[in-house]
């Protein structure tokens, strides 16, 4: 029977191979390293790229072990490849004297000047840099920001930019990733941290869908009432039988053609107790009005009335 042996290399790599393996052409004895497999006897390689099962970090002479760096990311123009040059202090945390910051400072505006090969990818990094400022704002997941980062450069790509802001296609994008991944949001919700009006970022959205073919869904109330239930501090047996009018009114297609956040805030006001909530302060937190609030509110009364 063949045994194997282990070959210790100076990669710490473990390279294993079987010592009853010969050369298909000479016959000849079979030596492996750390790349490829080569026969001693006429020099032919017969297998090569072998996995190198060392260790991924490096020390660099630090009792830290760094590894190679961090991933890449849609969320930047170059995907977090560009080079970015520190301040105040060094690699190891030790201060910077004035003379070297003040050519590090040098440095770092002809780095800036020169960080763009092109006006288009100024604007990339214009946009993606919205597209972050905006997502840390709202507080979004890793997956819509990646998502929304997609979708502009997307949008720049089928040339939906010219002619239009930068920072409302930026905002129009995290809306309809939002959207896309089944996200609870609403306009007014991206247009608080957006540098643009709401109608521009309802029209960059609205150029989106209709350009891209977002595959977007229509949201449901349901998907609301959790949200303004959180925001006004309503009980949980309020909650639950408001999202039980709400899954109800989807049923029986009660909410067709109805504005999903109002009609939300409808059934928290015929859920809650009476007094316990106004159509004011619900109007306001669904970013609608109470005259809303009231036809939705009574349609649910003589429908559902009595429904746990």
């Amino acid at each position: 029977m063949a045994t194997r042996q282990i070959y210790e290399t100076g990669l710490d790599a473990d390279v294993s191979t079987d010592t009853a393996a010969t050369c298909p052409e000479c016959s000849g004895r079979v030596r492996p390293n750390t790349i490829e497999t080569v026969c001693e006897d006429c020099g032919l390689v017969v297998d090569d790229q072998r996995i190198d099962y060392g260790p991924e970090w490096r020390s660099f002479e630090k009792t830290e072990r760094d590894r190679t760096g961090a991933p890449l990311t849609m969320a930047r123009h170059d995907r977090g490849l560009s080079t970015e040059i520190g301040r105040r202090i060094d690699g190891y945390g030790n201060p910077i004297s004035a003379r070297k910051r003040g050519h590090l400072h040098r440095l770092r505006r002809q780095h800036r000047r020169g960080r763009w090969r092109t006006k288009s990818e100024r604007n990339l990094a214009h946009g993606l840099g919205e597209i972050r400022r905006i997502v840390g704002g709202l507080d979004l997941t890793t997956p819509i920001q990646d998502r929304a980062c997609r979708l502009f450069r997307r949008a720049q790509r089928e040339n939906l930019l010219p002619g239009r802001s930068i920072e409302a296609m930026a905002a129009g994008s995290v809306y309809g990733a939002a959207r896309c991944n089944g996200w609870p949001m609403m306009l007014v919700d991206v247009q608080r941290y957006a540098r643009c009006g709401a109608s521009g970022v309802r029209n960059a959205y609205y150029v989106l869908n209709a350009e891209l073919g977002l595959p977007t869904e229509p949201m449901r109330p349901q998907e609301f009432v959790s949200r303004f239930a959180s925001e006004l501090n309503v009980p949980d047996r309020v909650r639950y039988r408001a999202r039980r009018l709400a899954e109800l009114a989807g049923r029986d297609d009660v909410v067709n053609g109805a504005q999903p956040s109002g009609f939300a805030a409808a059934c928290l006001y015929e859920a809650a107790p009476t007094g316990h909530l106004t159509q004011v302060e619900l109007a306001d937190v669904a970013d609608t009005t109470p005259v809303t609030i009231r036809t939705h509110s009574r349609t649910l009364s003589e429908r559902y009335r009595g429904v746990a």
